[in-house]
């Protein structure tokens, strides 16, 4: 059902649940009431993220050696006394997005993927944290993933820039492809970089354009967390039936938007 309701746009929760008794009651003979439904959203982020792990686990996807790794804004929050009351206060905080120049109240979302755009690893951090020290604390939680990719290839942006950073991806048999700074020379591989760096960049147009990433909804640290994740398990599950059934382009979400 979350899902369903990502892939149709439908933002409000008491209108699906409408739509689905309507439209959708052979496939969900039991529908909870809005409380309900919502009680079990939250409590079902552990199972979400399971989810989402076993669908990339089931594609060629999964085993592929390049990751593109990059963060976006997810606001959550935009008058100052919806900030004052949020219970999301000490988790979300004010950051700036360079990519569109603005400033924002809420979340980054850390999204690592192959170049298909299957999401491998992703997390939520305070928009004031070090994307670095973010990106790293993934990579060391899941540090079993790494392991079994030898020669990994991770793509990043500038932002990522920092020697101790490099290291500690070396430290972890990981090599770190990025642009170089005006101040440097060009980087091995950079002229490889402008057409997988668009890959990202799509990536996130499809959670945020196609999916609704930043109109969650969400107004507690679980219900932000669930419906974030519920969008990464759209994209995921729809780039799964689309690889597994041959489709050309397998990020394509044309055939369950309607």
């Amino acid at each position: 059902m979350v899902v369903g309701a990502a892939l149709l746009g439908c933002r409000s929760e008491a209108r699906w649940l409408r739509f689905v008794a309507s439209h959708l009651a052979g496939m969900f003979p039991y529908l909870p009431q809005r409380p309900g439904y919502n009680k079990r959203l939250r409590s079902a982020l552990p199972l979400v993220k399971r989810a989402i792990r076993m669908l990339a686990a089931d594609t060629d996807f999964w085993l592929d050696n390049v990751w593109i790794a990059d963060s976006t804004p997810v606001e959550c929050g935009r008058s100052r006394p919806t900030v004052k009351r949020s219970e999301l206060a000490g988790w979300a905080g004010y950051g700036y997005c360079a990519s569109h120049s603005r400033f924002f109240w809420g979340l980054r979302l850390y999204l690592v993927c192959a170049p298909a755009g299957m999401p491998i690893m992703w997390a939520l951090a305070d928009p004031k944290l070090d994307e670095r020290e973010v990106l790293a604390a993934m990579l060391e939680v899941d540090a079993e993933l790494v392991a079994d990719r030898p020669g990994l290839l991770l793509i990043a942006d500038k932002g990522f820039k920092a020697r101790w950073f490099e290291d500690e991806l070396a430290a972890q048999g990981v090599q770190l492809l990025r642009p170089s700074m005006r101040n440097e020379q060009s980087r091995p591989g950079e002229h490889l970089l402008k057409p997988v760096r668009q890959l990202i960049e799509s990536v996130n147009d499809t959670l945020k354009g196609q999916l609704d990433l930043e109109h969650h909804g969400g107004r507690t640290v679980e219900g932000v967390a669930t419906r974030v994740a519920q969008r990464i398990l759209a994209m995921a599950a729809a780039i799964w039936h689309n690889h597994h059934t041959g489709q050309p382009i397998t990020r394509s979400l044309i055939a369950f938007d309607h």
